[in-house]
């Protein structure tokens, strides 16, 4: 499948009728896969609409569990403005794993290596090299595609395990801790450690960074020649090359700006949630930026109100497993619903996309 079959729902009607129809056929398709859920909840024996509630209360039920659930949304947002930037583009880029992975690395070594340096300068240092790496890991991908003529897919896909074994191999080699009993690196100075937006909350500074991220990949679409470049290419390559759009230029920019968010996401993690580099953390990330991206009709402002339903989805599973002894990947079933639903309702429509 290619991005453009991917995108081609999104589009058609999304001009004509205005911001409204997406943002409707979310909300259905949200309480559809909640109402597909309810009943297999009921089917197990439990009130539905109890576990719901226990749901709400652990996402929303006092400012910490806020700030938990917007820290989770932080890394999904950042990676699902990338994916929707990519798929515009007519790039189908599912390496968001492998990207946040070796950002989040990047960022480890400069923590570990600069221990007794100010926060204002270790900290950007830090953002800056996971960036960097996360940027350098999709442009890998990219050259690959370009020079080989192996698709993105399988590239993306495969320096997913790459990424997440490089870590691996770092945290079982000069970054591991000693005598630790998982694989994880010594914690960070506190110097490197993100500030805090709300005093007795764990909510770090990301989110800002996240939402700056969100606004920028707006105005980068729709609003400068590079963003109708991409565009062009998605709706047609065709008319791209003959208006004198360079593909391989523009293939490996938005794969650079994509990695470059991912890389940022990993290193927000480790620096704001984990304090250390720690096996496995990007785990999920990546391809849940993915339907994240697809569920927010893959435009940066679209992907905010998604990744924050995913954020607040995830933190009130384990409170409403507590409550209610409903298992917690119940919330990815919701998740998958949901999608479905999405595309399936905006499949229907019939009228041309907007380029």
């Amino acid at each position: 499948m290619t991005a453009r079959a991917l995108m081609a729902p999104f589009g058609r009607g999304a001009a004509a009728a205005g911001p409204l129809l997406p943002l409707g056929l979310a909300v259905a398709g949200v309480a559809g896969a909640f109402a597909v859920a309810a009943l297999l909840v009921l089917s197990s024996g439990k009130n539905p609409l109890v576990a719901y509630w226990s749901l709400a209360a652990g996402a929303l039920g006092s400012w910490d569990r806020v700030a938990i659930g917007l820290n989770k949304a932080t890394p999904l947002l950042l990676t699902a403005v990338g994916v929707a930037l990519c798929f515009r583009a007519n790039v189908v880029n599912i390496g968001g794993e492998g990207q946040i992975a070796v950002g989040g690395l990047a960022a480890t070594w400069v923590a570990l290596a600069f221990p007794k340096t100010p926060a204002p300068v270790v900290i950007p240092l830090a953002i800056v090299a996971g960036a960097v790496a996360g940027a350098g890991w999709a442009g890998l991908a990219a050259v690959v595609r370009l020079t080989r003529g192996v698709h993105e897919v399988i590239v993306t896909l495969l320096l997913n395990f790459v990424g997440v074994l490089l870590v691996g191999e770092a945290l079982h080699g000069s970054l591991g801790e000693s005598g630790a009993g998982f694989p994880q690196s010594p914690l960070f100075p506190p110097e490197t450690w993100l500030p805090r937006l709300l005093p007795g909350t764990d909510l770090h500074v990301g989110i800002l960074v996240a939402l700056a991220a969100v606004a920028a990949g707006h105005l980068l679409l729709w609003r400068t020649p590079f963003g109708f470049r991409l565009r062009l290419l998605g709706a047609s390559p065709s008319a791209a090359t003959y208006a004198g759009v360079s593909l391989p230029r523009s293939f490996v920019s938005v794969m650079a700006i994509a990695g470059a968010l991912a890389g940022l996401a990993g290193a927000l993690e480790v620096l704001g949630v984990h304090y250390r580099l720690i096996e496995g953390f990007s785990h999920g990330f990546g391809f849940n930026a993915v339907a994240v991206a697809l569920l927010g009709a893959l435009t940066p402002l679209g992907v905010l109100p998604a990744a924050l339903f995913f954020g607040f989805l995830e933190t009130g599973a384990q409170a409403m497993q507590r409550a209610m002894a409903v298992p917690s990947p119940l919330v990815g079933v919701i998740q998958g619903l949901t999608l479905v639903f999405v595309l399936c309702a905006m499949a229907l429509g019939g009228r041309r996309r907007r380029v």
